[in-house]
């Protein structure tokens, strides 16, 4: 079966393998107590039920430093899946869990996780309110997401819903409970969703590597460019013409490779063009 992926991002604590568990109906993430969290690497997790991988990733620390280092270890993964052999981690929708009981963090956290899932810019956000124990809080807390992805240029359009979840049985005393809820709700909006993800995903795996192929020839060029110089500089005996135009067929050339240009047809109309 053709699956898709979800990128689960959250601070440290936020309760993302919890949710992951609940998700899946199996213990395939680990899950720990404290603000501390426990997974240490991103990390894939599937189940034969579920038409779509769930991409378990760094909890997000409070300080500069380790919040750092997760947003680069979810910045690395969606570049390596933009190499060849890897199109299997191309992210098609994206999970940001943020912890109802801090709402007053909500603003803080979105912009941090959007900073990781920078490359994703058109994939579909869906906002996962963790430990949504207080009913009556909800309202508000899907208010204060909205106002927060309102500030974010990248993701502002990206958001699709927002889903208060209860992941587990919550007990508060000997007589009263937070039941789960909210999982089913995900998983069908998670599914719904996936078309457009995949489309939205391959269109971003592309943005980026013309990105970078366009760095890359800019750097060709600007190498070149100044070689070029160089030689018109230099008071030779002979014409620069001959080495000037071996030098620009070089660069074109170089240019050929980096965007993938082979030695048919249409590249033949290529240089063409640029003679």
């Amino acid at each position: 079966m053709e699956r898709g992926n979800v990128l689960v991002i959250g601070n440290s604590g936020v309760g993302k393998s919890t949710l992951i568990n609940a998700v899946l109906g199996d213990e395939k993430a680990e899950t720990g107590w404290g603000t501390k969290g426990t997974t240490g690497e991103l990390s894939m997790h599937e189940s034969e039920q579920i038409p779509f991988r769930i991409i378990d990733t760094v909890g997000f620390e409070p300080s500069f430093i380790k919040a750092s280092q997760a947003i680069n270890a979810v910045k690395k993964w969606s570049k390596n899946s933009a190499k060849e052999g890897h199109e299997d981690n191309q992210i098609n929708v994206i999970w940001f869990c943020v912890e109802g009981t801090s709402s007053k963090l909500f603003p803080k956290a979105i912009i941090d996780l959007s900073k990781a899932a920078s490359m994703w810019e058109t994939v579909p956000v869906i906002v996962v309110i963790t430990k949504s124990y207080a009913v009556p809080d909800r309202e508000k807390n899907i208010e204060m997401v909205h106002s927060a992805f309102a500030q974010q240029k990248k993701f502002s359009k990206n958001l699709r819903k927002v889903i208060p979840v209860v992941a587990s049985t919550f007990v508060l005393n000997d007589t009263a409970f937070a039941a789960p809820e909210g999982i089913t709700e995900l998983i069908d909006a998670t599914n719904e969703l996936m078309p457009e993800g995949v489309k939205a995903g391959e269109a971003d795996i592309a943005k980026f590597k013309l990105k970078r192929m366009r760095a890359m020839a800019h750097g060709t060029t600007g190498v070149a460019t100044t070689a070029a110089v160089v030689v018109g500089a230099v008071p030779i005996p002979f014409a620069d013409a001959t080495i000037l135009a071996q030098m620009e067929i070089g660069m074109v050339n170089a240019l050929a490779k980096i965007y993938g240009i082979n030695k048919d047809e249409r590249s033949k109309l290529f240089l063409k063009s640029i003679e």
